[in-house]
């Protein structure tokens, strides 16, 4: 194996960029990794129609929910798939559960991965998830919907720190001019698990095994992985056992332009640096009004395309995967792209991140505002605007999604970590305050002005990231060098001489 990732020199430069390398094998492992994570977090959306029985699936508030059956220990059936009754308000709690935990692991996850590597924390952190998921159906059956909610949650502070801990594996692995197709290498498995999830789960729940098995081969699925992790992963390229030192040296040479911190050497996170930042506030502000804008769309356009158009997106596993399709094809076409911008050397990393955050921002914006004056027998029309909005998002992979290794290598993982946690506190918020907005959901004119609040939230989010993000590695990235280096007699790094 290390002989096929050797790489080639030419003119004392390493060609590795045009060859396959291990840091693309670490970016595959992650894909998976992000994959199984949004399985196992829309699973339950999925089966929770297939679990609830036919006779029930129209019930009201008013009814008798039945979730706690009585179950004989003696007699349980591994894939009994046994039916329940729920209300539409246990059903919000299931669902939301996992989110109230996850927000809770995302700076400790993102501190932890930094300082002590991020591959046994994604290793941990999925294997328990992976048993979570598995015993979710047991957990129904002998404790009822409230015991569901507590295992959501626990697996919500499994996944926490996935999305830090990626940031800090990349922030290692990654050359510059390679960040942002890898990072979308990486996180476009989100949208590849969504949407095998969401294809599978109806032909699966409806085989002999029965919607129990949507758990069950779901978290199998996360020990395969677990084996490729541990055998083909490592923290940092350093520690890699099948790395090329031609490789090893492109990697060191070329993944930023600050001094990168051994684990043991790195300084205490300057959080009052980083909270007085405009390039990382403005991170912060983008971030979190991606997310109300996204999540209101993915939680509540089923709703309107239901009752504004007749069409129940949720019942048709082809539409609900659609628009997660398309994104991660998008992803795809996007990197091709921004390769084709890099070749003209006159174009910037800063116009580069600025330019594609844009496109998956402003044209969303708009196609989301013409979403709400669609006529409503042009439901065709609607459904294409639905899928370009959700699927022209995944430009912002090459935009603000990598900008925190951009900014600081050093804590990429505690930065991510800040604003995914902000990120979705504002997608819980989003769902609330369309609650409160959206009176009758068959008022068009109610959801006009969600689509301008979240087309504004977009709007503002991109222009203070265009205004005042940043590309440089900040002066920050590396306190320690104030210090340490020039006790030793060490220049300081041009970033460090314009702070002083």
């Amino acid at each position: 194996m290390t002989t096929a990732l050797t790489m080639v020199k030419t003119g004392g430069k390493y060609a590795n960029e045009k060859f396959f390398g291990v840091r693309h094998v670490q970016c595959i492992l992650c894909f998976f990794c992000l994959a199984m994570c949004y399985a196992w977090r829309v699973n339950l959306s999925v089966a929770l129609v297939a679990m609830t029985e036919p006779q029930s699936r129209n019930a009201t508030e008013t009814e008798t929910a039945t979730a706690t059956p009585d179950v004989d220990s003696d007699d349980f059936d591994l894939f009994d798939a046994e039916y329940f009754q729920f209300t539409e308000s246990q059903k919000s709690y299931m669902l939301s559960s996992f989110f109230w935990g996850y927000i809770v692991t995302q700076v400790p996850g993102g501190y932890i991965a930094q300082r002590y590597g991020a591959k046994m924390l994604l290793l941990a952190g999925l294997a328990a998830a992976g048993i979570l998921t598995i015993i979710s159906p047991l957990s129904l059956k002998l404790g009822g919907w409230t015991a569901l909610c507590a295992v959501r949650f626990t697996m919500g502070l499994t996944q926490g720190a996935v999305h830090p801990a990626t940031h800090a594996l990349l922030s290692k692995w990654s050359p510059a001019n390679e960040r942002g197709m890898l990072g979308t290498i990486c996180y476009s498995g989100a949208q590849f698990g969504a949407v095998v999830m969401l294809a599978t789960s109806g032909f699966i729940a409806d085989s002999f095994m029965g919607w129990p098995s949507i758990f069950y081969l779901g978290g199998a699925c996360g020990f395969v992985w677990i084996v490729f992790w541990y055998v083909f992963s490592s923290s940092t390229p350093e520690e890699h056992r099948f790395i090329s030192p031609e490789e090893l040296k492109f990697i060191e040479e070329s993944r930023s332009d600050g001094k990168m911190q051994s684990a043991d050497n790195l300084a205490p996170t300057p959080w009052i640096p980083i909270f007085t930042s405009m390039p990382f506030l403005s991170l912060l502000v983008v971030h979190s009004t991606h997310m109300f804008g996204f999540w209101t769309l993915l939680t509540q356009i089923p709703s309107y395309m239901k009752n504004i158009y007749g069409i129940d997106i949720k019942e048709s596993a082809l539409l609900s995967s659609l628009p997660y399709a398309v994104m991660l094809l998008l992803s795809f076409f996007f990197v091709w792209l921004s390769k084709v911008l890099q070749r003209n050397k006159s174009l910037s990393l800063s116009f580069n991140r600025k330019f594609f955050n844009s496109i998956g921002h402003w044209i969303p914006m708009c196609s989301l505002i013409a979403l709400g004056y669609v006529p409503k027998e042009d439901n065709l029309l609607a459904v294409v605007l639905l899928t370009l909005t959700v699927g022209i998002s995944a430009a912002t992979y090459l935009g603000f999604q990598v900008n925190h290794i951009d900014l600081s290598p050093n804590y990429a993982g505690t930065l991510m970590g800040l604003t995914n946690g902000a990120a979705n506190i504002m997608s819980g918020i989003a769902p609330l305050v369309v609650g409160q907005i959206v009176q009758d959901p068959k008022n068009v004119n109610d959801w006009r002005v969600v689509f301008f609040l979240a087309a504004a939230a977009y709007f503002i989010g991109n222009l203070l990231f265009v205004v005042f993000g940043r590309t440089e590695v900040q002066w920050w990235d590396s306190p320690e060098q104030t210090v340490d280096d020039v006790e030793q007699g060490v220049p300081l790094s041009p970033n460090v001489q314009d702070k002083r």
